[in-house]
């Protein structure tokens, strides 16, 4: 998860051989119901003066820079088959015109340049509507950098028409089922670098990811009691901070990192516990003797979501952080579970079972607006929000085995992850934003 040593990004805002400033940034809500996906053209790119070998390149990058906006599910590319201007157009004899009338609003231009193991890459983005230049910049490092480049500029040009960058720095963990053991997995958000994280030759369930995305809480059965792990992925190593009789299962980590929700059945029924991980005390919240479990702090760290069957089948409810306040926010349905906050707290996904299966469902905070995302075969469940709220990813059925899917937070773009072939996936935790690029 280091970042890439030899990547420099130098932004060149405004571009010297522009004629036009660049224009200020369009936001537009993405996850509204009346979203229509981005219209963009991207064209060859053009080798630039001084480069020796990048004739291939200017046509592999743009069909990489388009595979990831596509991945994102927010943008549709013109097919190039379309396009009526020549790509090595220079930029001041543009026709927005003509690539208004192949249905494009938006338009990338770019240019590379390669020097033995030397990549550089530049784009532009214009609004062809308005005809202007949106935004620009310019990536410099090694050949081995081009991934690193292209996701860049991706997320670039998601920030200037969303005002976020998306996910692409980001990956997915999950326990993954072979035979009679289970370990933790972990890929990133365009499926790419699948591999296995833990190797215990034993149970492993739950992954939560760190705030900072340097450690993974689980909990093993390598003392054969299911007990709470950290692994730090920067060593490699584990370390064990909750072993007490019985269950010891992560919620997570609060906002500011400095203690960690815990299911514990230390004191003969499953309850909810703040661990401090610097004191190692558990101050006990939930004293009801029904089964409470699967807690989720919301982003500011006031409120806890939890499942109890306190209302005589397991449902959702919201308390404070110091367990006074609670109350059931779902009532739709008779087995209502695993909730998660969305990260800027206006939502709470769950998986609700509706059909005899489970499906993921979001509701707001007050109860209201109960929408279901999805409609899987075999049902969804284990729902884990994206750190920008866009994506949810969660656990589904495929090939006789769990898979790892994403859809968007609207219920669209279904992508699968991990197809369940081989190995049964399960509980999905979507890291923080990462230095992977």
């Amino acid at each position: 998860m280091k970042k890439t040593a030899c990547l420099i990004l130098s932004l060149i805002l405004p571009l010297i051989f522009l004629s036009r400033p660049a224009a200020g940034k369009v936001y537009i809500d993405i996850l509204s119901p009346a979203f229509q996906k981005f219209p963009v053209a991207i064209p060859d790119f053009t080798p630039l003066p001084g480069s020796e070998t990048a004739g291939a390149l200017a046509t592999e990058i743009p069909g990489r820079l388009s595979g990831a906006l596509e991945l994102t599910g927010f943008f549709r590319v013109v097919d190039r088959n379309a396009y009526l201007e020549s790509p090595d157009t220079p930029e001041e004899q543009i026709r927005f015109s003509d690539w208004r009338a192949v249905g494009s609003e938006y338009l990338v231009k770019g240019g590379v340049q390669e020097n033995g193991d030397s990549l550089s890459i530049e784009f532009r983005l214009y609004d062809v509507v308005e005809g202007r230049l949106l935004a620009g910049k310019r990536y410099t490092g090694k050949r081995k950098d081009e991934k690193a480049m292209v996701y860049r500029m991706a997320g670039e040009i998601l920030q200037t028409l969303t005002g976020d960058e998306g996910v692409f720095n980001t990956e997915i963990v999950f326990t993954g089922k072979k035979d009679r053991s289970s370990d933790l997995y972990a890929v990133q958000f365009d499926g790419s670098n699948f591999r296995r994280l833990t190797n215990t030759k034993t149970i492993t369930i739950l992954p939560r990811w760190s705030g900072d995305g340097t450690k993974i809480a689980y909990t093993n059965y390598t003392r054969g009691n299911p007990d709470l792990y950290v692994l730090n992925l920067s060593t490699g190593a584990s370390k064990c901070i909750s072993s007490k009789g019985g269950l010891n299962v992560s919620g997570g980590w609060s906002p500011d990192g400095t203690k960690m929700l815990v299911v514990s059945s230390r004191d003969g029924n499953e309850e909810i516990y703040v661990l401090g991980l610097d004191t190692g005390s558990y101050t006990r919240l939930t004293h009801d003797p029904a089964i409470d479990v699967s807690p989720s702090w919301s982003p500011d760290g006031k409120k806890i979501a939890f499942v109890s069957g306190r209302s005589g089948s397991p449902q959702v409810f919201l308390m404070e952080a110091d367990g006074s306040g609670v109350r059931r926010l779902t009532f739709e349905g008779n087995y209502n579970s695993s909730p998660a906050w969305s990260p800027s707290g206006s939502r709470i996904a769950y998986e609700g079972r509706t059909g005899g299966q489970f499906q993921i469902f979001t509701i707001e905070e007050s109860g209201r607006n109960n929408v279901q995302l999805t409609y899987e075969n075999g049902g969804a469940e284990s729902p884990s929000w994206s750190p920008d709220g866009r994506f949810i990813v969660f656990q589904g059925k495929r090939n006789g085995n769990g898979s790892i899917a994403v859809i968007n937070a609207n219920g669209l773009n279904l992508r699968v992850l991990h197809g369940g072939k081989d190995l049964d996936a399960s509980s999905p935790a979507w890291s923080p934003r990462l230095n992977l690029y």
